[in-house]
């Protein structure tokens, strides 16, 4: 089928939009008509080749959208389901089995780097040449895609589908590495370095939690009142002020759980040093392949430091993400106050938006026909 796609063709280009060719769903993927998708920093590092995958290419992958056609295979969906896209994986290796579907075996091939399907082939074509997608599993900065069964999640039918759009990577990354891996202790003191749709996120999850003090640091004024609103109890503004002597300060001594979001390796060395002893830093924020972290190791040993890496918050969709929508259908989990939704055809005005730091989570609008969509763009 014709579908209208937003492609990124080279490094630092604009997305163009346009008509690709979709592919049929295989025996157990699900065709998806998308209502919605977040923009997320890994989308922008693609665009910035940080993370290098094969261009030229269709990115997104905080889609949401409705089941219109189910494969063969599948039995968990049907036509008219609701669904919140997240990563892919192959289902059968030990990671897969044991629970963990984030650490599965192919997940860097099948999700960031790829640019295919585990054997090579692609759904999307213009002309006679491939498109690369099935980005997270999923390529959803399009009217149409076409994902394995194991990357959907059922939706409540009473929540607008744009409003979970977040859920399928920044919202659980960051919600996830709080409940999931930092597990904070009653009393205990927090402190999120970064104040982006993660790092808010991280804030929303860590104000359910026993935590005493949820401090968050950031550069951006605009963002920190924001998370004093969605529940840090300080802001440090690391522009104007020393973040490491400031939160040892408000800890008496350094925070139990620090939470890197900002992908930034100085940042990252920061949240280390604001540690107290035996405290544990939960790294998200990813820098580009190859970035490494000079660390004092006697100080790590003789202190107990814990530096802990988590993908996607250690989530696994099906579990994760059904438990924070619940949370944001009980009002506590307001992921509304960080989005700004954008028409389809504004998708590069949203990349511009988030670079500048005027837009912290961009929801791509996109339940529009093919034909409406190519219109709106040469208007």
């Amino acid at each position: 089928m014709e579908i209208v796609a937003a492609v990124i063709g080279a490094k630092d280009a604009e997305f163009a939009i346009g008509h690709v060719q979709l592919e049929k769903p295989r025996s157990d993927e699900l065709l998806v008509r998308l209502v919605a998708a977040g923009m997320c920093h890994t989308d922008l590092s693609v665009v910035a080749q940080a993370t290098p995958f094969p261009l030229p290419a269709i990115l997104g992958h905080e889609g949401v959208g409705v089941v219109e056609e189910a494969g063969s295979g599948v039995t968990e969906f049907k036509p008219g389901d609701p669904v919140v896209l997240s990563f892919t994986f192959c289902g059968v290796c030990r990671a897969c089995r044991s629970g963990q579907p984030v650490y599965c075996d192919h997940w860097l091939p099948l999700n960031l780097l790829g640019g295919s399907r585990l054997d090579g082939s692609s759904a999307y074509s213009v002309g006679s040449g491939s498109v690369h997608g099935h980005f997270f599993g999923q390529s959803s900065f399009a009217t149409h895609t076409v994902v394995n069964e194991r990357a959907a999640v059922k939706a409540p039918a009473d929540v607008p589908l744009p409003a979970l759009a977040p859920f399928g990577c920044g919202v659980q990354t960051g919600a996830g590495a709080v409940f999931q891996v930092a597990a904070p202790q009653p009393g205990s003191d927090v402190v999120i370095f970064g104040a982006g749709g993660v790092g808010l996120s991280a804030v929303m999850a860590a104000r359910l939690t026993p935590a005493a003090r949820i401090i968050a640091v950031d550069v951006n004024p605009r963002r920190l009142r924001l998370a004093a609103d969605l529940g840090a109890t300080h802001t440090v503004n690391s522009a104007d002020a020393d973040a490491v002597e400031t939160v040892r300060e408000l800890t008496a001594g350094g925070a139990d759980v620090a939470i890197e979001t900002s992908g930034r390796v100085p940042v990252l060395g920061q949240a280390v040093r604001s540690l107290r002893s035996a405290g544990t830093c939960v790294v998200i924020g990813a820098p580009p392949l190859g970035s490494e972290l000079a660390v004092d190791v006697p100080d790590l040993l003789g202190r107990g430091i814990r530096l802990v890496g988590t993908n996607q918050g250690d989530s696994a969709p099906r579990n994760t993400i059904p438990r924070l929508i619940d949370l944001y259908r009980a009002g506590v989990f307001p992921v509304d106050r960080i989005v700004t939704n954008y028409p389809f055809t504004a998708i590069n005005q949203a990349v511009g938006d988030v670079r500048s730091g005027t837009a912290i989570k961009p929801v791509l609008l996109l339940d529009v026909a093919p034909d409406a969509a190519m219109s709106a763009c040469r208007g």
